[in-house]
């Protein structure tokens, strides 16, 4: 059996609105395997991007913990060098990645200053080698986000995490923003990628298709808790929880009618007291 790569227990967090809270995450547990990757799947608010947010630092836990190669990270970084740690473990990709890219630096200048930071060598020849990586000529080295597409700058964003080493990369909604053709393709790169540096993968989405092409397994949320979790083929082809369900009728295809899905809906937030 493989040594988890990251593990997460017993992860919580709430926000508090007005007089009272909402729960994020409530009691959240998982485990990746090097070259492994997991699907967080849900509508929105159910808390996906909580948790990525917890896992990069970017949110605080109330409870739980976090272990990347069985090294616990702190609830809360404290000084430069830990916070460089924690993002030589974890990378995260944003949904847009012309927010996440400095629009004043050329890509080159951009992989540099990531190797730069974490004091990786850096250069012309590994710059190269990481655009060769994610599909990219060489000659996009010398362009700034805005004179690329949307895959091309996604393609970047995913150069920029393989340059830091990381041993997980987080990725938030990566793909939701592109064309369907350059989704494949962005796709087909992270399968790669992750078959060949043994990168864990963490996949956050509402998007079951997408999640399906990438995914070894899946959590299904609602409202901060996990309702479904197991193989991805076994939870979205045989489906047991009523909320599963509920997602899986609600992505159009043949047949598809969404007076059904508003009636299931119905069913399963009588079930639930929404």
């Amino acid at each position: 059996m493989r040594e988890h790569v990251l593990e997460v227990d017993g992860l919580r967090k709430a926000f508090r609105v007005g007089a009272g809270e909402v729960m994020a995450c409530n009691n959240v547990s998982f485990a990746i395997s090097p070259g492994g990757s997991l699907g967080l799947v849900g509508e929105s608010g159910s808390g996906k991007s909580t948790i990525a947010r917890m896992l990069v630092g970017l949110e605080t836990p109330d409870a739980g913990t976090i272990h990347v190669r069985g090294r616990q990270l702190g609830a809360r970084e404290r000084g430069r060098s830990a916070r460089l740690r924690r993002a030589k473990d974890i990378q995260m990709v944003f949904q847009d990645p012309y927010g996440s890219l400095d629009r004043r630096l050329t890509v080159a200048q951009c992989l540099d200053q990531a190797m730069k930071l974490h004091g990786l060598p850096f250069g012309a020849a590994r710059v190269a080698a990481l655009l060769d990586q994610v599909g990219l000529l060489a000659k996009h080295g010398e362009s700034k986000p805005h004179q690329l597409s949307g895959g091309q700058r996604q393609r970047v964003a995913i150069a920029r995490c393989l340059a830091i080493e990381p041993s997980v990369m987080v990725l938030d909604e990566a793909v939701s923003a592109l064309d369907v053709s350059v989704q494949a393709q962005i796709l087909s790169l992270l399968n790669e990628i992750r078959a060949d540096s043994g990168i864990a993968l963490l996949f956050v989405s509402h998007d079951l298709a997408v999640v399906s092409e990438v995914t070894d397994d899946v959590l299904v949320m609602y409202r901060g808790s996990i309702l479904e979790q197991g193989p991805t083929d076994r939870v979205l082809n045989s489906p047991e929880h009523s909320y599963t369900k509920l997602l899986i009728s609600s992505m159009p295809g043949p047949g598809w009618d969404p007076k059904s899905v508003l009636v299931s809906r119905a069913a399963f937030e009588e079930e639930v007291g929404a």
